[in-house]
């Protein structure tokens, strides 16, 4: 076949000196394929239609058929075939006549893009042979009968990731005659994690129902002293989300011949999540004012956010790190990644990467907000996705992090990843991409400094437990959590561990030793405090415990100060100030209570309930001085989902959601937003107030699609409540 074929349009294309044709970047864009290319002059009597003429393919592409269901592709709402790479499929071609092999000879050409090339892998002539190699391109014929022939057709292991356009070729004496471009036969090609020669091959069948099939998912949230979870729709099967996933990496300017390379894929995708820099699908913000857009808390899913992004090509207002990591998420398994969303509780945004989150005090112990620039996240969430690394050694294969919410920039964009967890965990941050910014959001230790009037800097104290204390995901196979903090380090105090950071520093990261600073720990007083756990809108206490383990009496003037953060540790506004002295009599404890009123933080809350308390001690007899910080996070309430009629796939049902305002005003422009997949597409609707102490039932029909196991997920959201949710699992019947 000639390899391009030149139109009017293409001659206007600028070329630059370098390249004989343009860039192949599009995985929609096509070129015109004749379908009588000619060896030299045709003779007069030359009839196309005396020689094998192909009168019509068969794709065997229902959802029931053998294609769909030997390549774990059945559950993809989309009439076309779709297949795994690296495993056979097949398809059957009816012609004019009997075919014979002696006389006849015809070929298969699968091409994407609209530059076509063998060497790139965008042209892809299969010849019919009689035996399939595995890993290559071939085809065989397996059935024959009257005019059609069935064949079974093997694709590369290595094949690019996408939708190829099939043509069957006839060769004639005096040229080659092709079928006419027909869309129904278009063929997605997908990465196979079911096959064993395939770069994101995984060997557990329970892990790749988890980690490539299931549409829902859990995120969690909240912090390590109160872990909440949520439901997340990932929908990678709904209408139109594959084709919404290929449009992301033509987006991103992915050449096509790149798109077999896993580490490829999520490197760019990982830029082209977030808006900064390429107009990419979300737009990140953290300020608490969702004008124009969507408040990142009220989103149920992935869906909605790629099929607005697909269809305007604008980037989506708003998200935060888990609606980032939650459409990321649903990205990979789309295209046959295996992946998952990560938790770190704990989360450090380390503006120097130099393993050293630093809180700089004033003279009275409190914390200067003018000098303090790093911030520790309550949680930060990200993406695992499984595959080899053969541009790295052999061993940091399998989970590589990968990050879509923009918070640093690498090789010049917003993006973060693949970095292998393996790499992180030993230290080896030498290995590309972006493991030394990983390795300190889990391994950062956290410098109390207070900086003297000469502008020396004393450190009071050092906390190195606390950054990346738990690392979570959700478990295979159920919504419950799974702890995965051993996977990323060593037990903390080990000689592992140590081992791990000095390889660390070896590599690069940069990490202040505390030899050449002056820094004495208090070892005779320790400090500590509690919040009590409260529901949003009532009063509750803290409670800050000394022990003091000398002999001597000591007192402590201590500093409270209560804070509403974004959840990112960023400071919106102090709300409660509180000082006292405290007298610690020797070897015992003693415990002080502050009480905080729901009218002192009311005002000033912001979407995830949460507040960041600061307490700071100096012991007067000393000069020493203690510090603790903590998140805590105000239970907020839930909307109660119950089901009415029959569930059975086909026939109507409804869904009802309930929720009863218990806070102590009347809630402004209510939005609530109800979704499952396989059951109904995302409605959202829009109820004006609702006065304190009163309920709102909102009931909606459906008719479920998919029988099994589903899940209906709720949001609600107002201008003085957020992150209000709710789900319940459905069984919906075969009909």
């Amino acid at each position: 076949m000639s390899e391009t074929t030149s139109t009017n349009e293409e001659k206007k294309l600028p070329l630059n000196g370098r390249r004989a044709i343009p860039p192949n970047n599009s995985n929609d864009e096509e070129n015109e394929v004749p379908e009588m290319e000619a060896f030299g002059l045709i003779p007069r009597g030359f009839n196309p239609r005396d020689y094998l003429r192909v009168v019509d393919i068969y794709m065997f592409k229902d959802p029931h058929e053998i294609n769909k269901q030997e390549h774990h592709t059945d559950k993809y709402y989309n009439p076309k075939l779709i297949v795994r790479r690296g495993q056979a499929f097949q398809i059957r071609i009816d012609f004019n006549r009997p075919y014979r092999p002696e006389t006849d000879q015809f070929w298969l050409e699968y091409l994407m893009g609209r530059y076509p090339q063998q060497n790139k892998g965008t042209y892809i002539p299969i010849l019919v042979g009689n035996v399939l190699k595995p890993g290559q391109w071939g085809a065989k014929i397996i059935h024959r009968e009257n005019n059609s022939i069935r064949l079974s057709i093997m694709s590369s292991t290595t094949c690019i990731i996408g939708k190829f356009r099939l043509y069957v070729a006839v060769w004639t004496p005096f040229g080659i005659l092709r079928t006419r471009r027909n869309s129904a036969t278009d063929t997605y090609i997908l990465f196979n994690p079911w096959c064993q020669l395939d770069a994101v091959y995984l060997d557990d069948e329970k892990e790749r129902e988890e980690y490539v099939l299931n549409d829902v998912g859990v995120v969690f949230h909240g912090n390590v002293e109160d872990i909440k979870s949520r439901s997340w729709s990932y929908g990678q099967f709904e209408e139109n989300v594959l084709d919404a996933c290929l449009f992301l990496m033509d987006k991103a300017e992915l050449e096509l011949s790149g798109r077999g390379n896993p580490v490829k894929i999520c490197r760019v995708a990982s830029a082209v999540i977030n808006s900064r820099d390429d107009n990419g699908v979300l737009v990140g913000s953290w300020d608490n004012t969702y004008d124009y857009g969507v408040a990142p808390s009220a989103w149920t899913g992935s869906v909605d956010i790629l099929l607005e992004y697909y269809s305007s090509k604008q980037p989506v207002r708003y998200g935060q790190c888990w609606v980032f990591a939650g459409v990321f998420n649903t990205f990979l398994r789309c295209l046959g990644i295996p992946a998952r969303l990560i938790t770190n509780y704990s989360s450090a945004h380390d503006n120097n990467a130099n393993l050293r989150m630093d809180f700089f005090l004033d003279d009275e112990g409190k914390v200067d907000t003018r000098l303090t620039k790093d911030s520790v996240w309550n949680y930060h969430c990200w993406n695992e996705a499984w595959m080899t690394r053969p541009d790295l050694p052999v061993g940091f294969g399998g989970w590589q992090v990968v990050d879509g919410t923009p918070q640093e920039t690498s090789d010049g964009m917003y993006r973060c990843g693949p970095a292998s967890v393996q790499a992180i965990k030993h230290g080896h941050v030498c290995f590309q991409f972006d493991a030394p910014f990983v390795y300190a959001e889990v391994n950062s230790d956290i410098f109390y400094t207070r900086r003297e009037k000469n502008g020396t800097e004393v450190v009071e104290s050092i906390d190195t437990t606390r950054i990346g204390q738990l690392i979570v995901t959700k478990e295979v196979g159920g919504d419950g959590m799974m702890t995965i903090t051993e996977e990323y380090k060593f037990r903390e105090g080990s000689d592992e561990e140590r081992l791990a950071l000095e390889a660390a520093v070896m590599y690069g990261v940069k990490k202040q030793s505390t030899q050449d600073m002056a820094y004495q720990p208090q070892t005779d007083v320790d400090m500590d405090f509690h919040a009590q756990k409260a529901v949003l809108g009532n009063d509750f206490k803290v409670t800050i415990t000394f022990r003091n383990k000398s002999r001597n009496s000591y007192t402590a003037t201590t500093y409270l100060s209560g804070n509403i953060v974004f959840y990112t540790g960023v400071t919106k506004s102090e709300f409660k100030k509180h000082s006292f002295s405290a007298k610690l009599e020797p070897s015992s404890s003693s415990s002080f209570d502050v009480v905080i009123k729901s009218s002192e933080y009311m005002s000033e809350l912001l979407e995830q309930a949460s507040f960041h308390f600061f307490v700071t001690a100096r012991i007067n007899e000393t000069g020493k001085i203690l510090a603790v910080q903590k998140a805590t996070i105000l239970e907020v309430p839930t909307l109660r989902i119950k089901t009415k009629g029959e569930l059975v796939a086909g026939k109507e049902m409804s869904v009802i959601v309930e929720f009863t305002n218990p806070l102590k005003q009347t809630l402004e422009n209510v939005t609530l937003r109800l979704e499952g997949p396989g059951v109904l597409r995302t409605i959202r609707k829009q109820f004006g107030r609702i006065p304190m102490n009163s309920t709102l039932t909102w009931e909606v029909k459906c008719i479920p699609m998919r029988p099994g196991l589903r899940k209906l997920i709720a949001s609600l959201n107002s201008d003085a409540l957020r992150h209000v949710y709710g789900e319940l699992n459905v069984q919906i019947q075969k009909p």
